[in-house]
This record gives structure tokens, C-alpha cells and sequence, in this order.
């Protein structure tokens, strides 16, 4: 069975940034996960445009770029100059006035565009983006920090989803406290990615291609 797997940067070790994206790279990560973070939006500051320009350029695999910040249409074209055609973009709808307005800029700039649902956020409210959208970013923790606690009842919102991804054409991802059981359970139902960090991937004392396999090599 198929599914994405993309490396979580936030938790990466920053002292050997170079290092870490090479090891990523090699060892079979699909992409690598952006989390921007303006400490007002969510209550702490994590990546920044000048990270996400040094891994674009020392990488050919695609990024995903979490914008969890206040009103992404005054900055999003900040990101977009940094990224290739096919990268993708994720807004949070309640963190803007117009999301529609700010996800069309992100298409007609050649990216894919998503949209990422907090816990706290109904799949009702954001029902008219589901169509304009490519990916969902279901965040299945209470946002802006690492090795956060899974909330159980999101697995409902996901179940909610995967009955309408197929009318709608789009597709889930998974982001927060990413387990191997979570996988197990939730790629078969149609769960296209996994967003990887402490919980599996990072801070493991084991080369990441190693860790990868393994999780490719779940039973199912």
C-alpha cells in the first residue's frame, strides 16, 4: 500500500540543517513539511522564510508549507517566490477574511493548494473549500508546538472527510503525534500522507532511511 511520507523540519536538529535535509533526502522522505509560525496566530515562532529558502535549494523533493499565521494574503507571496511549481501551500481558513482569495493566488502561481483544519475546526465551516482545494491538512494536536497530545475525536472529522474526498478531489494528510498504529489505521481508509516527527522519526538514534522503511513496511 501506498502512502506519503514528508519529514516535519521543525523538529529537525538546526546545528547540522545540512546534514539533516541530506540524510532525509537519501534515506526516502517524499517531502519535506514547512511549519511557519508568527506567534500570533499560534502561540509560538518556528520556521522561517530564510529556512524554507535554504532547504527549496538544497532539495529537489517537493514542500509542503503550513502557514500558521495571521492573514497569509499579506505575506504569502513572500513564500511563493521562494517555492517551485507543484510545492504546496497550506492557509488556515479561519486565519483570514477571504481564504477563497488567498488560495486562488496560491493556484495561479503554479502550487497546490491546501487548506489545514485545527481540532477545534468544524469540517461544516470550511465545506465551500473542500472544492477549490487539493490537499487537507487535518492537524489532529492543538497547534504550534511538537510532541503535543493526539486528540482522539479528530479521527471522526477524518472519517467525515474520506466519505467526500472522491466528489470533492481532494486529498487527506495527516499532521501531529503521528504514530505507527495512526498509520496502520487510518492509510487503508484512505489516508493519502503522514507528516513525520518526534513521534517517529526525529530524535530516534537511527538513520532516518532505516526508519522509513520501516514504516513502509507496516503490516496491513
Amino acid at each position: 500500500m501506498y502512502f506519503e511520507l514528508t519529514a516535519s523540519m521543525m523538529c529537525a536538529d538546526y546545528e547540522n540543517l545540512e546534514r539533516e535535509v541530506k540524510n532525509l533526502d537519501e534515506g526516502g522522505i517524499d517531502s519535506f513539511h514547512i511549519d511557519i509560525m508568527d506567534g500570533r496566530y499560534v502561540p509560538n515562532f518556528a520556521m522561517s522564510l530564510n529556512d524554507l529558502r535554504y532547504i527549496a535549494g538544497a532539495t529537489t523533493k517537493p514542500l509542503d508549507v503550513h502557514l500558521m499565521i495571521e492573514h497569509p494574503i499579506n505575506n504569502v507571496n513572500l513564500f511563493l517566490g521562494n517555492l517551485r511549481k507543484g510545492d504546496t501551500v497550506y492557509i488556515h481558513p479561519e486565519a483570514e477574511y477571504h481564504p477563497s482569495t488567498t488560495l486562488q493566488v496560491i493556484i495561479n502561481s503554479g502550487m497546490i493548494p491546501g487548506i489545514a483544519i485545527n481540532p477545534g475546526t468544524s469540517v461544516e465551516t470550511v465545506m465551500e473549500m473542500l472544492r477549490i482545494v487539493k490537499k487537507v491538512l487535518v492537524v489532529s494536536v492543538n497547534p504550534g508546538n511538537a510532541g503535543q497530545m493526539y486528540l482522539p475525536y479528530v479521527g471522526k472529522k477524518i472519517t467525515k472527510l474520506l466519505s467526500m474526498k472522491e466528489d470533492m478531489d481532494f486529498e487527506i494528510y495527516w499532521d501531529g503525534a503521528c504514530s505507527s498504529d495512526k498509520i496502520l489505521e487510518f492509510a487503508p481508509k484512505g489516508v493519502q500522507g503522514f507528516v513525520l516527527g518526534t513521534t517517529l522519526l526525529f530524535g530516534k538514534d537511527k538513520p532516518y532511511g532505516e526508519t522509513i522503511q520501516d514504516i513502509h513496511e507496516l503490516k496491513f
